[in-house]
């Protein structure tokens, strides 16, 4: 029997507005497609939250026994300034900036994009396709929506026909919108515009001479519309109809509600199950903005090259400290919560580096099934890590017990303490195990085991003054000592 069997999960359908019992469509298999990264630019950390927070539920998916076809895009072409109709592409316009060729670009920062997620310790999805590789079946898409009398093509572009779309499906399903209220919020077109109505997006924009990246198609020599893309590449490798589609809540509207209108104009049905939305990270309780200088790269994170941050931060110090957030709320992206999490981290990491040991008794003074139990129900419940984290500081806490003599754990039990600490913190979470020692602080060790023999000294001279002085100053600066059967151990608050 595999986990997913005894496991069920709920998850927050977008569409919906409310939790709902996952059952994929092939009993055993889940397709899951996510929107990846426009390439023209280093990863923005925000863009690094949302594929965690996939990258995790990829993670629990393949725990529980699913085989899990993860596709994740690379948008290389066809993204225009302003997430709009108009302007210039954003590769095509770095490209024009830097002198460079636009597949210059796309490879610099598809680079970064990867280096900077496998320090962070993200698997990689099963197909990472990009827009460039799938022009021809972008323009089968159009071909087929213009069949249907819901795309129109005016001087050799095209566009999709949303007030004719909306007169037999709702236009704004995921969002919540409707057309009259777009309509009524929408400046009328100055007449430059080949659109019937400003709420229509491009299915095909003709390129102008000066537009480095095009393509020949039915219409024009040009490119394919940044939603098109998405729709294109799921349908490919997931079906018409697939179980998740997710993305930042940024990609909501125009983005996700222009993809669900394609697919069912192409295929006549709706193409996604569940839709999933990862909120937005905030810095020091302000939108993170390059040109206010509320802005950190995630490498700057790891360096410390950055006047909002005090020191340099491991990678899973700080994938721990997002995923301390539940995916569905915004995260406020500060130093001290950086420095509480650290710490929080180490803690974690000192219980498990000691698991194994612990003597085993008789019997245990903790219910090691419930708590088991309770680290499932907490992720089951749309994903909730928060709690996930807050029930394995549970396990930390009786962990440092039994160290100390103050309770036991019969050896089945900790078998299954051990496994279960190990799957919920290394294959679901995607944090990886390291010490102090091995992020550069040995000397910290070394300094503290001198302490520690210097307080054995004077209680071995009867000097108790001494020894309890040591043990507060260093309980003082966050060194918690622990004497136990084994001897004195510390760990850092």
């Amino acid at each position: 029997m595999q986990l997913y069997e005894k496991q069920h999960i709920k998850i927050y359908n977008t569409l919906s507005g409310k939790k709902e019992t996952f059952k994929p469509l092939n009993e055993g298999h889940v397709g899951m497609y996510v929107c990846g990264p426009t390439v023209y630019s280093n990863v923005h950390l925000g863009n690094v939250r949302t594929f965690m927070s996939f990258d995790m539920i990829f993670r629990y998916l393949k725990h529980l026994g699913y085989k899990v076809r993860f596709v994740r895009n690379i948008t290389d072409a066809g993204h225009l300034e302003n997430d709009a109709d108009v302007g210039e592409d954003r590769i095509a316009k770095k490209a024009r900036l830097e002198k460079i060729e636009p597949m210059e670009v796309v490879q610099r920062y598809t680079v970064d994009f990867h280096n900077t997620l496998n320090k962070f310790n993200f698997l990689p999805p099963s197909i990472e396709p990009t827009a460039t590789g799938h022009i021809i079946e972008q323009i089968e898409i159009i071909k087929s929506i213009i069949d249907k009398g819901l795309g129109y093509e005016v001087n050799g572009s095209v566009y999709f026909d949303v007030l004719k779309y909306n007169e037999t499906k709702p236009y704004g399903i995921l969002s919540k919108r409707n057309v009259e209220d777009l309509i009524h919020n929408t400046r009328a077109l100055d007449g430059q515009s080949d659109k019937k109505n400003p709420q229509d997006f491009a299915l095909w924009k003709k390129a102008e001479p000066q537009h480095i990246m095009r393509w020949p198609s039915p219409w024009s020599d040009g490119f394919p519309g940044w939603h098109l893309e998405c729709t294109a590449m799921s349908t490919k490798y997931l079906g018409e109809n697939f179980d998740i589609h997710g993305g930042g809540m940024d990609l909501k509207f125009p983005h996700h509600e222009c993809e669900i209108a394609q697919a069912e104009a192409c295929n006549g049905s709706a193409p996604v199950n569940y839709w999933m939305h990862a909120n937005m990270l905030i810095m020091n309780g302000k939108k993170m903005a390059k040109s206010t200088g509320n802005y950190i790269l995630p490498n700057e994170i790891f360096s410390g090259e950055n006047e909002h941050i005090t020191k340099a931060y491991a990678p899973s110090v700080a994938r721990f400290f997002m995923l301390q957030a539940h995916y569905r709320s915004i995260l406020d992206f500060t130093n001290n919560g950086l420095l509480a999490s650290e710490k929080g981290f180490y803690r974690l990491m000192d219980a498990i580096n000691v698991i194994d040991d612990l003597k085993a008794s008789e019997s245990s003074t903790f219910n090691i099934a419930e708590w088991q139990q309770k680290c499932y129900d907490a992720i089951n419940d749309d994903f909730n890590t928060p709690i996930v984290i807050a029930n394995l500081f549970d396990a930390v806490k009786f962990i440092n017990q039994i160290k100390e003599g103050k309770a036991s754990i019969s050896e089945a039990d900790l078998k299954t303490l051990k496994d279960t600490i190990n799957a919920f913190v290394f294959d679901i979470l995607g944090l990886v195990n390291m010490t102090k020692t091995e992020t550069g602080t040995d000397k910290l060790s070394g300094a503290v085991e001198l302490l520690i023999q210097l307080r054995q000294d004077a209680r071995a001279n009867k000097d108790f003054a001494m020894s309890d002085k040591i043990r507060d100053d260093l309980a003082e600066a966050g060194i918690q000592l622990n004497d136990g059967k084994e001897g004195t151990t510390f760990t850092t608050n």
